[in-house]
C-alpha cells in the first residue's frame, strides 16, 4: 500500500465478536458481504478465535472455518497482514474460556473523502469512541422515565 492509496484511506475500525457455545452460524455473513459489495467498508483482515476452556487460543484463518460455515468462504483471503500475534493475543484476552470469536479490522469507506480532507487541512484524530446498543437503550429508558 503506497503512501497516496494510504492518505486517502477512511478511518479503520475493529471489532470483536464472540460465540458463547464457539459456533458461529453464518448468519451475519451475508450482511458484511453486503456491506463490502456497496463500498460502504473494505475488509483489512478477519481472523477467527477459539478460546478453550483451559485459556489456550487457536487462531484460525477464514479458509479454515469456511469449510465448516460455508457463509464466511467469501471473506477468503482477507488479511492485509495487519494483524500481528501480539494483537491476537491481545483480542483473546478479551474473551472467555470456551467461546469462539471473529476479529475484524475494516476501513471506513464510506467516510474516506471526508478523513482525507481533515487530513490534508492537518486536521488529526485526538479521540473516538463507540457507544454500545446497550448502553443507548438503558439511556432511552432512563430518558423516558424522566
Amino acid at each position: 500500500m503506497g503512501n497516496d492509496e494510504v492518505d486517502e484511506m477512511g478511518p479503520i475500525d475493529y471489532l470483536i465478536v464472540e460465540w458463547p457455545d464457539r459456533q458461529p452460524t453464518g448468519e451475519a455473513a451475508p450482511y458484511l458481504l453486503d456491506l463490502v459489495d456497496r463500498g460502504l467498508i473494505r475488509i483489512l483482515d478477519l481472523a477467527f478465535l477459539i478460546k478453550d476452556e483451559d485459556g489456550s487460543v487457536t487462531r484460525m484463518e477464514v479458509a479454515d472455518v469456511g469449510g465448516r460455515v460455508s457463509e464466511f468462504a467469501a471473506f477468503e483471503g482477507a488479511s492485509s497482514g495487519i494483524l500481528s500475534d501480539e494483537d491476537t493475543a491481545e483480542a483473546a484476552a478479551a474473551l472467555e474460556p470456551g467461546t469462539s470469536a471473529a476479529l475484524l479490522v475494516y476501513e471506513n469507506r464510506w467516510a474516506a473523502p471526508f478523513a482525507a480532507a481533515l487530513r490534508r487541512s492537518g486536521a488529526q484524530m485526538v479521540a473516538s469512541g463507540r457507544i454500545p446498543i446497550q448502553a443507548m437503550l438503558a439511556a432511552l429508558e432512563a430518558a423516558e422515565r424522566s
